[in-house]
């Protein structure tokens, strides 16, 4: 491995949900030699990298501010922001932005109030395409060979109703393409449910997908279909204006 290969599998080993990591575990995850890594966190640390607090190590302020720079997802944040805000208002629950990368959905925005169901995801945080509303809405509108690599792949049970036939996740993703929305039905998590909407670029490819969440018990997705898919058609044609006119 290079030097580098070996800092980002330090960085990877950090999950949405640690609140630091101690020098065994992070040593477990990554597989690296004791005297390598060793080296590598406390350069890390100098870099700004890395925290260190109380003998466990933190992803740093410094870290999250550089990746606030990176282009598209500030941009879309960006625009994206006041639609989310807007729907939160409409909905008061739970509502979430999506970027997919590789066969996962990458949160990288959620909004929630007081009474925000205790759903799975994570600001940061990643879950399966499949499994997920806002997943299966990044899945039907990604490149052919993505969606063909989701379905030939055993499809993960996060729980008692997550689909996990590939026919049947064909079927929604068929008629996600046609409505332009998707549903969620304690797929992720018990008493979970969701419905979802694509962000698209010209090419009718999901540049990324928003959502919203809720408990089973109150919640009724398809009653605010209409308001995520207008949610995330807003934010494409922002995006689109922004970039016709760059």
């Amino acid at each position: 491995m290079t030097v580098i290969a070996k800092v980002s599998a330090i960085l990877d080993a950090f999950t949405a949900d640690d609140r630091g990591i101690g020098f065994a575990e992070l040593r477990r995850r990554t597989g690296l030699a004791k005297a390598t890594l060793h080296r590598l966190t406390g350069e890390m640390v100098d870099a700004r990298l890395l925290d260190r607090v109380d003998g466990k190590f933190h992803l740093s302020g410094h870290l999250f501010a550089l990746g606030m720079r990176a282009s598209v997802e500030r941009s879309l944040l960006e625009v994206a922001t006041p639609f989310l805000e807007d729907l939160y208002e409409r909905t008061h629950e739970t509502v979430h932005l999506g970027l997919r990368e590789g066969t996962e959905v990458v949160y990288v925005a959620k909004i929630g109030g007081h009474r925000q169901a205790r759903a799975p995801s994570r600001l940061g945080g990643r879950m399966p395409l499949h499994a997920t509303a806002i997943g299966k809405a990044l899945l039907a509108f990604a490149p052919d060979p993505v969606r063909a690599e989701v379905l030939a792949a055993p499809l993960a049970r996060l729980a008692p109703r997550t689909v996990t036939s590939a026919l049947i996740l064909g079927r929604q993703l068929d008629e996600a393409a046609s409505t332009r929305v998707t549903f969620e039905a304690e797929e992720s998590s018990v008493g979970i449910v969701c419905v979802g909407a694509p962000v698209l670029d010209g090419d009718d490819l999901a540049i990324a997908a928003v959502s919203v969440a809720g408990p089973a018990t109150r919640f009724r997705p398809q009653q605010h279909a209409v308001s995520v898919k207008a949610a995330a058609a807003g934010i494409a044609a922002t995006l689109a204006r922004r970039e016709s006119s760059a």
